[in-house]
């Protein structure tokens, strides 16, 4: 579980893990061309993920295709939460997604008027 945190806890790692969330199966190579840095630094990033299981890394001929593995975070999440607070978080995450995305769109309505 300590390998998990020490993985989530770097922001280009919880990056890949959202490209890689919205794109299964992506390319290596794709996931290196988002960053500023080396493909070597995206690489080390890559692998803390998978030693944590959070990637899981596929070979397809010579091409290396990423894929999510939510499991680890799910045993995070199972290990803190009962019954009850996964019926509040629930609904209250859903509250606050619901008031990010009005507030997002107010603004962006504000930017058009403007």
């Amino acid at each position: 579980m300590d390998a998990v945190f020490q993985a989530l806890a770097h922001a280009d790692r919880r990056q890949i893990l959202d490209l890689v969330k919205e794109s299964p199966g992506i390319k290596v190579g794709d996931v290196c061309s988002h960053f500023g840095t080396s493909r070597i630094a995206v690489l080390k990033h890559i692998q803390v993920l998978e030693d944590a299981g959070l990637l899981i890394r596929e070979r397809v001929g010579r091409t290396k295709r990423l894929y999510h593995n939510a499991a680890p975070i799910q045993q995070i999440y199972d290990r803190w939460t009962t019954e009850y607070s996964k019926l509040w978080s629930g609904h209250m995450t859903s509250i606050k997604y619901r008031v990010e995305q009005e507030t997002e769109e107010h603004e962006h309505g504000s930017d058009e008027a403007d």
